[in-house]
């Protein structure tokens, strides 16, 4: 017996958004998945390989990989926004080139990474001088801090806990990183005041710790996957507070930054 059946718009009926993560990542999807909980609101996922070693010449290799990825992502749909989950590769390979490859698929989805996102964010909330935390080895760290001054952000201070392996990477605990942050902002502070502290890396654990910090040192905590999913979130039109997840969350996309 032959069954009829109707059909509706998916999932995705207020918006589809993808998001390409790293073979090596641990945390991203973990934690996307608790900040982009929307009725009407589809999450898919794809991966792109990635050696555990987080190195300048690893993380270029990513751009030739780009276009293959974002294909396995489900090609009937019109994605909103297409998020790219590594922000030293971003760093490295650079946020156009990266959209640029994700937009051979799919020409009309907004694309943004992490370090795109970190930058729309600060200004998002106001915040020109930062403290900044890195799992990265040393060279990795110095590119990125030379692409937020150059997009205007002054750095008060750094740290870094100076780790190649993405595995590794995953399992520095949350007290750690807490107690690093902490250190960061206290390092700032000696020199005056910083607007905000920012965590790169997609496989730090940051989600939970992040409103206890900020409640603690008394200004915004950005971790690299909040401001990829408030960012992807923003683009879509998608506008709600979500404190529970830190102040950005409570922070509108600022005008210049909508592309």
């Amino acid at each position: 017996m032959k069954l009829d059946f109707e059909t509706d718009g998916g999932i995705g009926n207020r918006a589809n958004l993808g998001v390409i993560v790293l073979e090596t990542d641990e945390t991203l999807e973990w934690e996307f998945a608790r900040m982009i909980a929307h009725e009407d609101v589809a999450l898919y996922h794809s991966r792109i390989p990635m050696v555990a070693e987080i190195q300048p010449d690893t993380l270029a290799r990513m751009e030739t990989d780009l276009p293959a990825a974002t294909r396995l992502l489900p090609p009937t749909l019109d994605f909103d926004v297409i998020g790219y989950g590594c922000t030293s590769a971003a760093t490295v390979i650079g946020s156009d080139r990266v959209a640029a490859r994700v937009q051979q698929v799919f020409p009309r989805a907004r694309v943004t990474d992490p370090l795109a996102a970190i930058i729309a964010a600060t200004r998002s909330l106001g915040a020109a001088r930062i403290g900044f935390l890195t799992p990265y080895v040393p060279e990795v760290s110095q590119r990125m801090r030379q692409k937020l001054q150059d997009a205007g952000l002054e750095i008060a201070s750094f740290g870094s806990f100076e780790e190649s392996n993405d595995h590794t990477v995953a399992r520095i605990t949350e007290a750690s990183i807490a107690q690093a942050v902490r250190a960061v902002a206290n390092a700032a502070a000696s020199d005056g005041s910083c607007d905000a502290v920012v965590i790169s890396c997609t496989n730090l654990r940051c989600l939970q710790i992040i409103p206890e910090i900020e409640a603690e040192i008394g200004v915004p905590v950005l971790s690299s996957n909040t401001a990829l999913a408030w960012h992807m979130q923003r683009l879509a039109g998608i506008n709600e507070r979500k404190p529970q997840f830190g102040r950005l969350f409570c922070s509108p996309l600022c005008p210049k930054m909508t592309p």
